[in-house]
């Protein structure tokens, strides 16, 4: 069965124009308006995913993943560690 060549190879999944993260912001500030209620929790559904694709459009590609990691939240796997001082291939 031939499948089509895809177009992007490193082209994040989008649902309508949000990516994952997106997606993540926009989810949490949902289940928040849901448990605490208030009109500014439900406001945050719309404006908290918009600002921060305005904010993700300063840094390169793949920054959130970098910050989670600098912040020590997650590890990048075939990466030195941060505090690498020398790095031999």
């Amino acid at each position: 069965m031939h499948r089509p060549f895809p177009q992007y190879l490193a082209a994040p999944i989008q649902v309508l124009w949000f990516e994952p993260d997106d997606m993540g912001i926009m989810i949490a500030a949902f289940t928040f308006a849901l448990i605490y209620g208030g009109w500014y929790m439900w406001m945050m559904v719309i404006v908290g995913p918009w600002y921060y694709g305005r904010l993700k459009k300063r840094f390169p590609r793949g920054f959130f993943r970098h910050v989670l990691y600098f912040a020590g939240l997650i590890k990048l796997e075939g990466y030195p560690s941060y505090f690498e001082d020398t790095f031999i291939e």
